[in-house]
């Protein structure tokens, strides 16, 4: 028997057809997922522009204050950075932490959301030359260091420098090293100090 070619091309344009129906079926299903009916809710990171370290001597001496200040972000311009006078040889001080988001008028107190959010956040401080030792003075629910609150002591004189940085969701507890907490930076700033 003998195809005819007129059958032939019909049952072609059948198949055809029910190929091009099957895929866009396909699509269609696969279109309508289910994952999206709950989206995860996005947890974005603080904009911190500014941050203030203020650190006052117990007993006797002035007050010093650091600030890191880039309102442009991750703009061309570096950050501002201020150190208002030397600290004291041989002396304690204690140190407290603001951050701040000034692209929004008033500026947003980032702080309060740090402390309230203290489980995910934490602060860690290096330092060299003439200064002794860096404590935490406060923690989050658990336990496990801040450090909003911190005190440092100096040696007897020299120059020196105080790195400061706010990790976010890094692991608890950790050593005290940035390398063990992991979690993501969110401000990062090294202090050139001169204690007299």
């Amino acid at each position: 028997m003998i195809n005819n070619p007129l059958n032939v091309m019909k049952m072609k344009t059948k198949t055809n057809k029910w190929i091009a129906l099957i895929l866009a079926a396909g699509f269609i299903i696969s279109s309508c997922s289910s994952d999206d009916d709950n989206p995860t809710p996005v947890n974005e990171e603080e904009v911190i522009t500014t941050m203030t370290i203020t650190l006052v001597p117990e007993g006797e001496g002035a007050t010093v204050t650091l600030q890191s200040r880039d309102l442009d972000g991750d703009g061309p311009n570096p950050p501002v950075i201020t150190v208002s006078g030397p600290l004291a040889g041989n002396t304690a001080y204690a140190g407290s932490i603001v951050l701040l988001n000034e692209t929004v008028s008033p500026p947003e107190d980032i702080t309060e959301e740090v402390a309230e959010e203290a489980d995910e956040h934490q602060f860690f401080f290096s330092s060299t030359g003439a200064i002794s030792s860096i404590s935490y003075e406060d923690a989050d629910g658990d336990g496990n260091p801040l450090g909003i609150e911190f005190s440092i002591a100096t040696l007897t004189a020299g120059p020196a420098t105080l790195s400061i940085t706010l990790r976010h969701e890094p692991k608890k507890p950790n050593d005290g090293t940035l390398a063990d907490a992991g979690g993501e930076t969110d401000i990062a700033q090294t202090f050139n100090l001169l204690v007299q």
